[in-house]
């Protein structure tokens, strides 16, 4: 059978999300004018996430100047100034939500010469002022490279970093063509080595084409760079110009990353299932934070 002609498996069937159970934060949403990768990225987990008053914000979007094919948010390679009411816009939504963890994340804004880092630091400084008791977690990209960047929006002191490794090393090309797969460790390096109080965190998706082996080989690599969390779930096509699925990975195997990530190569936390997303229970974290205090 084709890769593109696999039926999805019984474990990754959801319920649709009904209105009356995400209302809530979606008419918030619409209200402060902002994005999510909830809705941006066509997340499976979005009724659930919503429904328990918890999302993912996306800044500086909803398009992005890199067009990776497995995703489904908008390309957008023109050159865009930033909006300066989006930081205190945010602020509103977390304080009017109450939330005590919250993730932000962006889209590549490589038009950008700090690839949008001084919006994240903008960001964090109205969440301090308006929910300073709210653990800040940001899911950045690469920046190009640009260190001076990263150091810029890790002044901020966000408990978590995450930045997502993706995919293995043999697959980048395909996968994540505007990507760097050395490049991607060495931000996750220097985060650990430079803020050694920020707990780092990456994800990967399966069911691209890579082995069990080569997925167990990311797993040492950003180990080996010092990586705190890690999680692990599979890819879904968002459709038909996307990348298709070339497998369905098994919850059981799944359970054997999680085994191995947190047994033999010590991680301390690795969240590994067919609809784990990189946000999923991302607020969870603070547990962590009070077994592992920094």
């Amino acid at each position: 059978m084709a890769p593109d002609a696999l039926l999805k498996p019984d474990w990754l069937r959801v319920k649709a999300p009904q209105r009356e159970r995400i209302g809530a934060v979606a008419d918030l949403l619409v209200d402060l004018k902002l994005n999510t990768v909830c809705q941006e990225a066509s997340c499976p987990n979005i009724g659930e996430c919503f429904a328990g008053g918890t999302a993912t914000f996306l800044i500086m979007g909803p398009g992005c100047t890199r067009a990776c094919p497995y995703c489904d948010i908008d390309f957008d390679k023109s050159v865009r100034a930033l909006d300066p009411t989006e930081p205190e816009r945010l602020g509103e939504a977390v304080a009017r939500m109450g939330l005590t963890h919250v993730v932000i994340t962006s889209v590549n804004r490589d038009d950008l010469d700090d690839g949008g880092a001084s919006q994240f630091v903008a960001c964090i400084a109205e969440l301090r002022r308006r929910s300073p008791g709210t653990t800040i977690e940001l899911l950045i990209p690469d920046l190009c490279g640009n260190w001076q960047a990263l150091a810029a929006v890790m002044e901020g002191a966000p408990e978590v970093l995450n930045h997502n490794i993706e995919t293995v090393p043999r697959l980048y090309r395909q996968v994540r063509p505007q990507g760097m797969y050395g490049r991607s460790l060495e931000l996750l390096q220097r985060v650990r080595h430079g803020w050694p109080r920020t707990y780092t965190k990456s994800g990967l998706m399966v069911g691209l084409g890579e082995t069990d082996t080569e997925v167990m080989a990311v797993l040492g690599d950003l180990r080996a760079h010092r990586v705190d969390i890690v999680t692990i779930g599979q890819y879904l096509s968002p459709g038909p110009r996307h990348l298709a699925v070339q497998r369905f990975v098994t919850p059981g195997q799944f359970a054997g990353f999680k085994a191995t990530g947190e047994g033999e190569l010590g991680f301390l936390q690795v969240v590994s299932s067919p609809l784990t997303r990189s946000s999923y229970h991302a607020g969870e974290v603070q547990r962590l934070m009070r077994q592992h205090p920094r």
